[in-house]
């Protein structure tokens, strides 16, 4: 638009400052040029003429200067010519469009003529020439080309000819500028009649011609699809009917149409390559399909070699029935019980690559030495068998027959060959599983197992097998996201089953659904202790990787330990722990729990508590008893805690007959002086033998400050008292106080230590053997109650200067005989 706009405004310029005559108003100046429009690049000549008459020049001497557009150009004089003729060179003119004008320098400079020069190529050849009969009414040829690849900046021209050869009949069509495609009607041209078809092409520059396009109308028809009809012809054959659309249907009968036919079965998702048919008639047939399959087909014509029709829509058929081809491939478990005399198997099958069922209602039975163990339409069964049986035979079955396969008894053998096993996520609905093992010979193939762990049942389990020399496998099921999945691999053996690698995978994981709730303990050493449920596996959705406990006391920071998966509990270090929270993580995601807070009494508070509870309560029940103690009158109460002590110098010594020494029980209300014992004096041996001597000592056992066995100290020659300011004697008790019953047990003979002096007077010397004075002499087997350290009894001495040594028991002599 601004080129156009310059060049009217340089012609008013032109006119305005023009000389005036008889014929009106003429420019001051006129350029010439070699041409208006010249080839893109190329030099440009222009030379600028100013008249004698022109009013801007009269009287003045003339300089004249050039402008392309807004810039300034070189330029010289004619040298034939006068200053008013000026002439300008430009080497490569590389504008589309530009003005050129002729200026008289002045102030401002004043244009006396001008010219608009474009620029641009001429135009190129037209390529890819097709054409296109259209067969349904009403019928026609559209034809398109391509201008090409280069711009002419000039406006271009297209016009289509087409020349019918018989016919000597020539058309022409010309097109709007930028339409590059014409349809011919059908009055102008005949479909069994060779016509030559070309494309012009012309601007200001040149013009140029496509390669003509020479075709039978007929042969560049492009045929509605055709429909079909699929039907079973003999085995492994399917026969294709066929026809055109009713507007095409008159072609099929008086010309032979090349066809394409592709098919695919009902559990593929690829067509298979087309097949070709040259003169194609219908019907066509099908042939070299699986036995009964259900197979989708598609066809597509064409007349010689002309474009190809759509694919007709698909239509499905099914071969005919056969009996099974090929083996199945299978994986048996093996309950194997000691106790038993038979096997528990559960065998499980799939179709092979190279097994054909070849019909439908297929069925499997299992055989042990030609009796029937197991018929099914599942892939597994469960029986039992003797252990002696080697194989038993799996044999498929639909109404056309029947095919077997031999299957092995694998018993399981410990060879471990498989070290470690993982799986990774293939896809949307697939694992790569991969193991590593090592060299083992007889190693025929591996087994890879598995099962969703969250359902149960035969059916569910799955398997697939891999050659020998592989490492991997793709594993492809209904599996699900976030669900577990138990993976098994086992080696197989010629004679047997190695243990298998198991684990469990996921093929997505998120975070888990829920977090367990926090189990709080804390221990005597101020430690806490963290504990938690394992997670249900139905809400794991991933691999646990770890647990996180995140634990802060009120004014610290946050706290965090990391816990491994199989502990479950964590001990915190730290007493003043207010709160925590755990987090579950797996590899898709972490969820953090609820948040517990706790506070426990510091253990030194809870220490001085219990310590101040218990001094009170002690010294509270110390007060009583004594109190209780110190004002009762009951003699019975105090004879608890102040025993009655016999005294020697109020004691009678007594001729013990054998009618005294049976039990009497003394009057509690009675105020005689009480007797604490009878006293009885068992016949000692004058010397012990050495095996009684051992035995007495090992018999030895210690007691109480009241009393000890008299077997254990009276007869040892080491023996000391607990105190050594005691003075001992010997008390014989037969019965308990009072009023208790007779004693079931035999009667017990106890030495007591009392730490009251015999004589107030003089030193509580114990002599070395008490000697029953009343007894009024001494036998072959003396009679003692108190210790002597060899116990041998020594010649008896005069008893009347004994007397002298102990005047108490002189006393308690005499007393004894006036009571007699």
């Amino acid at each position: 638009m601004i080129p156009k706009w310059m060049s009217v405004i340089v012609m008013l310029v032109t006119f305005v400052n023009g000389a005036r005559n008889d014929d009106g108003i003429q420019p001051c100046a006129k350029i010439h040029t070699s041409s208006s429009v010249v080839p893109l690049r190329s030099p440009v000549i222009a030379t600028c003429v100013i008249r004698e008459d022109c009013p801007l020049v009269t009287g003045q001497a003339v300089h004249i200067e050039w402008r392309l557009d807004d810039r300034l150009i070189p330029s010289s004089p004619e040298a034939s010519e006068s200053s008013r003729v000026s002439r300008a060179v430009i080497s490569s003119f590389n504008h589309t469009r530009a003005i050129l004008t002729c200026c008289i320098q002045a102030s401002p400079p004043q244009v006396v003529a001008g010219v608009e020069i474009r620029a641009g190529y001429p135009p190129e050849a037209p390529q890819n020439l097709t054409c296109q009969t259209n067969l349904t009414n009403p019928n026609t040829i559209t034809c398109s080309w391509d201008p090409g690849q280069t711009e002419t900046h000039l406006p271009t021209e297209y016009s289509l000819h087409t020349e019918i050869w018989d016919d000597n009949e020539n058309y022409s069509y010309k097109l709007p500028q930028g339409v590059h495609h014409y349809t011919i009607p059908r009055f102008e041209f005949v479909l069994f009649y060779d016509m030559k078809i070309y494309v012009k092409a012309v601007n200001e520059l040149g013009e140029t011609t496509s390669a003509p396009l020479v075709l039978e109308p007929v042969s560049s028809a492009k045929f509605d699809p055709p429909s079909i009809q699929v039907i079973p012809k003999k085995y492994g054959c399917l026969r294709l009917n066929w026809n055109l659309s009713p507007d095409q249907a008159w072609l099929q009968a008086c010309r032979s149409l090349n066809l394409e036919y592709r098919f695919k079965s009902v559990d593929s998702t690829q067509w298979n390559d087309p097949v070709f048919v040259q003169n194609a008639k219908t019907p066509v047939d099908m042939c070299h399909l699986l036995h009964w399959t259900r197979y989708f087909a598609q066809i597509r014509v064409r007349y010689q070699q002309s474009p190809w029709s759509e694919w007709s829509s698909s239509q499905s058929g099914v071969t005919l029935e056969s009996a099974p081809t090929g083996r199945l491939d299978s994986w048996m478990e093996i309950s194997d019980d000691p106790l038993l005399k038979q096997l528990n198997i559960s065998l499980f099958w799939k179709p092979s690559k190279g097994f054909r069922a070849n019909g439908q209602n297929v069925s499997y039975i299992v055989l042990v030495q030609r009796r029937e163990v197991c018929s099914t339409r599942e892939n597994y069964c469960t029986f039992s068998i003797s252990r002696s049986i080697k194989k038993v035979y799996l044999k498929a079955l639909n109404a056309a027959g029947t095919s077997s396969t031999v299957v092995h008894i694998y018993k399981h053998k410990a060879h471990p060959v498989v070290l470690d096993a993982t799986a990774v996520p293939y896809g949307n609905n697939s694992f790569l599983v991969q193991w590593r093992s090592m060299d083992s010979s007889g190693l025929i193939d591996y087994v890879v197992k598995w099962r969703p762990l969250l359902k149960s049942g035969l059916s569910h389990i799955q398997f697939d097998i891999a050659g020998q020399n592989q490492s991997s496998i793709v594993i492809t099921g209904s599996f699900e996201p976030y669900k577990p999945y138990g993976i098994s691999v086992y080696p197989r053996f010629t004679d047997g089953i190695g243990p298998p690698k198991t684990f469990n995978a996921y093929l997505r994981e998120k975070a888990p659904s829920m977090v367990p709730k926090l189990n709080i303990q804390k221990s005597w050493n101020s430690d806490i202790k963290i504990t938690w449920e394992e997670i249900p596996l139905d809400q794991r959705n991933g691999k646990i990787q770890d647990y996180t406990v995140f634990y802060w006391n009120q004014k610290g920071p946050v706290n965090v330990v990391n816990v491994d998966t199989e502990k479950r509990s964590v001990i915190l270090k730290d007493p003043s722990v207010h709160g925590a929270v755990l987090m579950v993580s797996t590899l898709g995601g972490s969820l953090n729990g609820s948040a517990v807070h706790f506070e426990f009494q510091p253990f030194d508070e809870v220490a001085s508590a219990v310590i101040v509870i218990g001094s009170v309560f002690g010294l509270s029940l110390l007060i009583i008893v004594i109190v209780l103690t110190c004002f009762s009158k009951h003699k019975r109460f105090k004879g608890i805690f102040w025993p009655v002590v016999p005294d020697p110098a109020n004691s009678v010594v007594l001729r013990l007959t054998s009618e005294s020494t049976q039990y009497t029980h003394p009057s509690c209300d009675s105020e005689d002086p009480i007797y604490l014992s009878h006293l009885s004096f068992p016949d000692i041996p004058m010397k012990l033998s050495k095996e009684e001597d051992d035995l007495w000592i090992n018999s030895a056992e210690e007691t109480s400050d009241l009393g000890e066995s008299i077997c254990g100290s009276p007869f040892i020659t080491e023996y000391s008292g607990s105190n050594s300011d005691s003075v001992p004697y010997a008390t014989v008790v037969f019965s308990g106080f009072c009023n208790s019953p007779p004693p079931k047990e035999p009667h017990v003979y106890l030495r007591s230590e009392s730490t009251q002096p015999l004589l107030e007077a003089e030193e509580p010397l114990t002599p070395k053997c008490y000697q029953n004075l009343a007894l009024g002499g001494m036998t072959e087997e003396q009679h003692f109650f108190g210790p002597s350290h060899d116990c041998v009894p020594e010649e008896v001495a005069d008893p009347e200067s004994l007397w002298d040594d102990f005047p108490f028991l002189r006393a308690l002599a005499m007393n004894d005989t006036e009571n007699d």
